[in-house]
């Protein structure tokens, strides 16, 4: 019997490329809410770990924003019959009560997916970019960027993790 795309994935495609991010993450996280003016940098931590049988991962971590504890849930997988990945992410910061969908591609050394966030205050939606990259077995680097309804791009961002177990 033949084995199925998703096994095959497992085995040696995108779902084992997103395995090997699974494991207990320490690292820094620096924010931006304006251009190139780093406004908080905090210790960050984080687990990632495989879910629905390794369909998914889910990274959940824990750590500070200007001093007030802040946590937060991803969960990234590989949608194979549309080619894409996707997330989904809360947070108790930046998402508030909303869930983010995303989508989006691979990268050269991960993956990179594309959201939009907007509200009663927010009339015109903002992209939010997210990229996911495993710099080696070792160094894992999550870079987010707000992306304004004219275009302009900036980073909001940076977790620089490294593996602790």
């Amino acid at each position: 019997m033949s084995k199925s795309k998703f096994e095959i994935s497992l085995e040696s495609g995108v779902h084992n490329q997103l395995s090997a991010l699974t494991g207990s993450w320490k690292g820094i996280t620096k924010t931006w809410f304006e251009p190139d003016v780093v406004a908080d940098e905090s210790p960050m931590e984080g687990t990632i770990r495989p879910i629905l049988g390794g369909r998914f991962i889910i990274h959940e971590y824990k750590g500070s924003l200007t001093e007030e504890p802040f946590e937060g849930i991803a969960i990234y997988g590989f949608d194979i019959p549309n080619n894409n990945f996707q997330a989904a992410w809360i947070d108790s910061f930046h998402m508030g009560t909303g869930v983010m969908l995303s989508n989006g591609t691979p990268s050269e050394k991960g993956f990179s997916v594309l959201g939009s966030y907007g509200g009663p205050d927010i009339p015109e939606p903002w992209g939010w970019r997210t990229v996911v990259e495993l710099i080696d077995n070792d160094n894992l680097i999550i870079t987010a960027y707000n992306i304004s309804p004219e275009g302009q791009e900036d980073k909001a961002t940076e977790t620089v993790y490294k593996r602790i177990g």
